[in-house]
């Protein structure tokens, strides 16, 4: 690890103390038994450099342990809200086809019902429509149309703009509206406005379970008598079908990186993409949506900081640590992902873990902040 860690720091131009400890931290959790591995991707100045210690799927049924690489897919979870779902609705605001105060009524109209006939797209893209966290929709025995309409049928838990809850159901909404407004799948429309022009080889939202051993397993489930591998960890996504404005995102370390790049570039594509741009376009969102995003929009809700998708510094979901600066942001994903941002320094973080992979009560909270203060600190070594 140490000779790893050394090289990276040069390659990054970081101090190698910070390196070091942010990839001993990670050791130190694998050890503990808190995820089987992990993989850290770190961005400084565009320079890229990554890290992998223990399993991706340490007891896959046939063949040898997989060790955690820079090319693991990892199901990405609550990522998607930020990776797949934020920038496709972006893009139909830079285009003049939706507005922050666009009712969703208006687009998906069994959406306005028990009070949600007012509720806008920018409420679902802070969390502060009002909508529950939460639903169950996979042990009904519901078809797919049957759980559509639960989820937009679903009454208010609060009143609009006074709290923030944080709600799969708004970004389950908000992939619906992407799919109405485009006329395309989603997965369809990621890709053709988001993956591939950002050259994310890996990132997909149908992942092949017959290629298993490309995917870090996640939790076991009784029905196939296995660990998940190659196949979504939400239950919602997974009734569904997997392709979902909430979760399902799969996809490496270096993909994430690139998806960075472009923020920290306020919306141009890099020029480390080198992809083919879609009708020869240098960007996938404008500046102004860039910073739009990335600007708090829930000041006036105490204990909360909130841009559009992204959790911004001092947000009681913040896991930036406790020296990324006031504009940072990111956000993290339910099975032990994280991608942190902080334009100030040029650095973007990407952590990967299963950490769900022994269970739900195992927490990567201190991973990382520990790994994020490391990185920080190394910055101005």
């Amino acid at each position: 690890m140490e000779r790893h860690a050394e090289a990276g720091a040069e390659q990054l131009g970081l101090g190698i103390k910070g390196v070091k400890s942010a990839c001993a931290a990670i050791e130190r959790e694998i050890a503990a038994g808190t995820t089987p591995g992990g993989v850290l991707g770190v961005m400084h100045e565009g320079k890229q450099w990554f890290y992998s210690a223990g399993y991706a799927n340490p007891k896959p049924k046939q063949g040898q342990p997989v060790p955690a690489s820079k090319d693991t897919l990892y199901d990405c979870a609550s990522l998607t809200k930020v990776v797949v779902t934020l920038p496709l609705i972006l893009r139909l605001i830079d285009e003049g086809i939706l507005t922050l105060s666009t009712k969703v009524s208006g687009i998906l109209p069994s959406f306005g019902t028990a009070g949600k006939e007012e509720l806008t797209v920018g409420q679902l893209l802070t969390h502060t429509s009002g909508l529950q966290a939460d639903m169950n929709l996979h042990s009904h025995g519901w078809d797919r149309e049957q759980m559509w309409d639960a989820v937009l049928s679903a009454p208010l838990a609060a009143k609009q703009n006074t709290e923030v809850i944080y709600s799969d159901l708004g970004y389950l909404t908000l992939g619906r509206i992407i799919e109405r407004s485009l006329e395309l799948p989603l997965d369809q429309a990621f890709k053709r406005w988001v993956s591939d022009p950002l050259g994310m080889r890996h990132a997909t939202l149908t992942p092949s379970p017959e290629e298993a051993s490309s995917y870090a397993a996640t939790e076991y489930e009784n029905t196939i008598q296995d660990h998940l591998c190659g196949i979504v960890h939400d239950e919602k996504a997974r009734a569904l079908g997997g392709v979902c404005g909430h979760a399902g995102l799969f996809t490496t370390a270096g993909d994430l990186l690139q998806y960075a790049r472009m923020w920290l570039e306020q919306g141009a594509i890099p020029a480390t993409a080198s992809p083919e741009a879609v009708g020869g376009e240098s960007r996938i969102l404008s500046r102004a949506a860039a910073v739009t995003a990335t600007r708090t929009h829930t000041g006036r809700i105490d204990g909360t900081n909130r841009g559009l998708g992204w959790v911004l510094k001092g947000d009681k979901m913040d896991a930036s640590g406790d020296m990324m600066g006031s504009g940072c942001y990111g956000h993290t994903g339910f099975t032990g992902t994280s991608l942190w941002i902080d334009p100030e320094l040029d650095l973007a973080v990407v952590l990967l873990t299963n950490r769900v992979y022994g269970g739900r009560s195992s927490s990567v909270a201190q991973l990382r902040a520990q790994v994020h203060n490391a990185l920080t600190g190394a910055v101005a070594w």
